[in-house]
């Protein structure tokens, strides 16, 4: 398979940035968060795998709206209503794996791309040797919780009660309130700083992630407030890995549950990890991971 940079073109006319590391008969997808987010944190996986002895195809891009991908004119009602949809995201990762003809895979998903995970494994599990959920729980409304109780671990209640206020009154803009929420992310998300996810300017995404979690990792004001998808769990039948950081906005407590309803299924966490685990401590991430595949691929794989 072509290493290096390609542009597929989508059965719909859009084009999708996608990008092949590594060598080997394994094949591994995998699936950024935001939504709106990108890839860059899976641009070292195939290295970061290939030192714990592990040699695979590490194919990764950008979804439709983020980065280098097309950014459709969402401003469109008739573009927004078809393809800002938890159905055209996930039916896109079957058109990825199609495009790219690859069957027989490990997925991985981190945050929004670990709901896309738990969906694929249900809908189009029968191509997948092992799902790998990465910092997302089944249900939104746990979340909420959790960051709320995050925000108590490190902002004084004045400035709470100030976010709240901006919240309340759409104040998004506000550069207090968005330096209280640079706090959160320096404590939960991006925990290794200097971070090496920030553009020196917006390159897109944007539109996405407004529509889907609102204004930034703290608030839900979008589409992602409905989701719930707990019942679906039992009907993951591949072995699957959920990974989740210690110190993240994702609650341990929900993961818990998850892998307890996922039949096959193993929690890992990584110490000193933020929601972006794999960047924050990158040995313990990717030998968890590791681990998993080499067990899989040998037939070992025994879930908790």
């Amino acid at each position: 398979m072509k290493q290096g940079t390609t542009i597929l073109t989508l059965d719909n006319g859009y084009h999708l940035w996608t990008n092949t590391q590594g060598t080997g008969d394994i094949h591994l997808l995998c699936l950024h968060g935001g939504p709106g987010g990108n890839h860059e944190y899976w641009e070292d996986t195939a290295e970061q795998l290939k030192k714990q002895g592990l040699n695979v195809q590490v194919h990764m891009y950008d979804q439709l709206g983020s980065l280098y991908s097309d950014q459709p004119d969402y401003s469109d009602p008739k573009i927004a209503d078809k393809y800002l949809t938890y159905e055209y995201f996930l039916d896109e990762v079957e058109g990825v794996r199609q495009k790219l003809g690859i069957d027989n895979f490990y997925l991985i998903g981190q945050s929004w791309g670990g709901l896309l995970v738990q969906e694929y494994a249900v809908k189009y599990g029968d191509h997948l040797k092992g799902a790998i959920i990465s910092s997302m729980v089944d249900d939104i409304d746990e979340y909420v919780a959790a960051v709320n109780r995050r925000r108590q671990e490190v902002l004084p209640q004045t400035e709470i009660d100030f976010m709240h206020e901006c919240e309340a009154k759409n104040d998004y803009a506000n550069q207090r309130y968005q330096d209280d929420v640079q706090i959160l992310n320096i404590n939960f998300v991006d925990r290794k700083q200097p971070s090496k996810l920030y553009h020196l300017g917006n390159l897109g995404g944007t539109a996405v992630y407004n529509a889907f979690q609102g204004d930034n990792e703290f608030v839900i004001t979008g589409k992602l407030k409905d989701w719930h998808f707990r019942s679906e769990l039992p009907k993951i039948k591949v072995p699957t890995l959920l990974t989740f950081g210690e110190v993240e906005t994702m609650p341990l407590e929900t993961a818990k549950t998850m892998q307890k309803l996922i039949p096959n299924s193993r929690l890992v966490t990584t110490p000193d990890g933020g929601h972006h685990h794999m960047v924050d401590n990158p040995d313990v991430y990717y030998k968890h991971l590791a681990d998993f595949i080499r067990e899989v691929e040998a037939g070992t794989f025994q879930g908790e």
